[in-house]
């Protein structure tokens, strides 16, 4: 290095060393440079004491901070209605000799009803539903939102005569809606009515519907599940019109835009029908068959609205009816009402077809009710009413046995002429024969089947009237214990394919008792008159019948089954004593002394014969044509 770089370097310090000491700051600088770090250093402090106390905070929250945050949440979700949002749950019950119902005042509804006079199969009291199976509430639009009544805390107050709930919610204005409900002191019927003040300032005033929701888990209340289910749906009855249903046996929805005057979810033989003041304006209806298990049968849904002012100091009105399907009694609640305006709730108990179902509410229902009067057991009923349905069927009976004896006897004038015209080229000269010696005769190939056809009428009907008749619910006659479920005899566990799910885990022995019956009484009528010799397949058939009859009534009623028993036993007596009073060779005498005289042919038979003629001409016309 160079003298002139050292000296370079030198004056390079000098001046950087001068510019320090000149640079340096004095005493009072370095007091407020101190003053300035110690407040930064003060509000570093600070800034991490904020942070600690936020940490505080989030594991013990304090309380001032977090009521006015929930209580904004609330007031965003629920608008005017925050205040009910939240409350203490209570229930109250009203109860009369016939049901025990139970409200709460979360939803302001009702959550329980219970049949105080009857029984599960189980010998538990009958509870249509509880609040985990059942559902119903209205829905509000209000500021953009949609408030359920179900959400709410509604304030009870009991009348004091224990009669009448009033289930309120009382606004902060002075506004007020109200659901009052009102059970009679006897009855079925529970009054709902909704009650208001002052809603057209919590509620839009161009609001002009109401929406309204209903579901319910249909609660298993019988033996047999089978039935009990195949005997359940949802009805529905139009404003003036008739009374509908969905599919008792698969799932089904219906969307409906018409009116309606009540929805029912029925059971076998119980029901709880929601009957509307007014109308329902439509709704959406499902129904779903839930899987097997011993709770519950199917699940019902019904979405509706009704008219609604919120201007209006009355409400909709509404009525529950939680009660038994005893036509009696759902027949009572359409007195003194005009056509239009009846319920038809005896149209919840399948009685049968409109051909039929006349049987029974006309004939049938008047003399069960009137026996019952007198005797109160059923066996014996049943048994009373048997007689006195063949009692009336009598002459019909007797009519189409006298038509059979007068085939019997003409029997061998029959081979006669099937041996004068064998072979089927002669089939026509046979059946003419066959008809003039009917003719001369004076006897109607017909007559016989006539009566029978009169009485299938009645045996229809009763097929549908045993296993809806509640009262013969739980009654037991010898043997059968319920005459409303089947009779078990013999009973196993295992699941056999094709025959568990149709012939059910058991034997009913009055399904056996019938079908033996059966057997017997298509033995005697094969005999008498001779069809199984003349149709050998006939025969097999006849014989097939019976054995198809106890596959299909095992899991029904016993009753029904009972009353077939009785009835077949009865007419096969009537047929043994019909054969002791008639002489048929007498009759055989009467039909060749009508053969003696000129007999003038029934319209019947001469439309018969005129058909005969036409078809052997026409049968000529093809020979004709066949040999040209």
């Amino acid at each position: 290095m160079d003298r002139n770089t050292i000296i370079g370097f030198l004056l390079m310090a000098l001046v950087l060393f001068g510019y320090t000491w000149y640079m340096q700051p004095s005493p009072e600088q370095k007091a407020a440079m101190q003053r300035y770090q110690d407040s930064l250093l003060q509000v570093e402090n600070t800034r991490l004491a904020e942070i600690n106390n936020v940490e505080t905070a989030a594991t013990d929250p304090v309380e001032e901070m977090t009521v006015d945050e929930h209580t904004l949440r609330l007031r965003n979700e629920y608008v005017d209605f925050a205040p009910f949002a939240e409350g203490e749950e209570k229930t109250i019950t009203l109860s009369n000799p016939q049901v025990t119902l139970t409200f709460s005042t979360h939803g302001g509804r009702l959550t329980q009803a219970i049949l105080n006079e009857y029984n599960t199969y189980d010998s538990l009291p009958v509870m249509l539903f509880n609040s985990e199976n059942n559902a119903y509430g209205f829905i509000f639009k209000a500021q953009g939102r949609t408030i359920n009544t179900a959400d709410l805390y509604f304030v009870p107050e009991l009348s004091a005569d224990n009669r009448t709930l009033s289930m309120k919610l009382p606004f902060e204005n002075g506004s007020s809606f109200e659901v009052r409900y009102t059970l009679p002191e006897e009855g079925y019927m529970l009054d709902m009515k909704i009650y208001q003040n002052g809603m057209e300032n919590i509620l839009p005033r161009n609001t002009v519907d109401l929406d309204m929701y209903w579901s319910q888990m249909l609660r298993r209340q019988e033996r047999g599940r089978m039935f009990e289910e195949r005997n359940s749906a949802l009805y529905y009855k139009f404003v003036g019109s008739d009374v509908e249903r969905l599919s008792e046996t698969k799932d089904e929805h219906e969307s409906i835009t018409t009116g309606l005057k009540w929805i029912g979810f029925k059971n076998q033989f119980f029901s709880s029908v929601l009957i509307a003041g007014r109308k329902l304006n439509g709704a959406r209806l499902e129904s779903t068959v839930l899987p097997e298990d011993n709770t519950y049968l199917k699940s019902y849904k019904a979405e509706t609205t009704v008219d609604y002012d919120p201007m209006s100091t009355e409400g909709p009105a509404f009525r529950f009816f939680l009660g038994p399907n005893l036509y009696p009694l759902l027949k009572s609640y359409d007195k003194g009402l005009d056509s239009d305006d009846k319920l038809q709730l005896p149209k919840l108990i399948p009685l049968g077809y409109k051909f039929f179902r006349w049987i029974n509410t006309g004939i049938i229902i008047p003399i069960f009710t009137f026996l019952g009067k007198y005797f109160t057991n059923y066996g014996v009923i049943i048994l009373l009413m048997t007689l006195i349905i063949k009692a009336v069927l009598m002459p019909l009976t007797f009519k189409s046995y006298m038509s059979s004896a007068r085939m019997r006897v003409l029997k061998p004038q029959m081979e006669e002429i099937n041996a004068k015209y064998p072979g089927q080229d002669k089939a026509m000269d046979r059946q003419r024969a066959t008809m003039e010696l009917y003719s001369n005769a004076g006897v109607n190939p017909m007559s016989g089947c006539l009566p029978l056809l009169l009485q299938m009428p009645i045996l229809l009907a009763m097929f549908a009237f045993f296993p809806s008749s509640i009262e013969l619910r739980q009654q037991p006659f010898l043997w059968a214990d319920d005459l409303s479920s089947y009779d078990a005899i013999f009973t196993w566990d295992a699941y056999i394919p094709l025959i568990t799910p149709y012939f059910g885990n058991h034997i009913s022995l009055f399904c056996l008792l019938m079908t033996i019956t059966n057997i017997l009484y298509t033995k005697i009528n094969m005999d008498s008159t001779g069809g199984g010799q003349q149709m050998p397949g006939l025969k097999l058939m006849m014989y097939l019948m019976p054995l198809m009859f106890l596959f299909i009534f095992n899991n029904y009623a016993s009753g029904l089954s009972y009353y077939y028993f009785v009835s077949l036993l009865i007419t096969i007596i009537q047929t043994y004593i019909f054969r002791k009073c008639i002489n048929e060779e007498k009759v055989l005498a009467k039909l060749k002394e009508n053969q003696k005289k000129p007999r003038k042919k029934s319209g019947f038979m001469a439309r018969l014969e005129e058909a005969q003629r036409q078809q052997q001409a026409a049968l000529k016309r093809q020979q004709q044509q066949r040999r040209r």
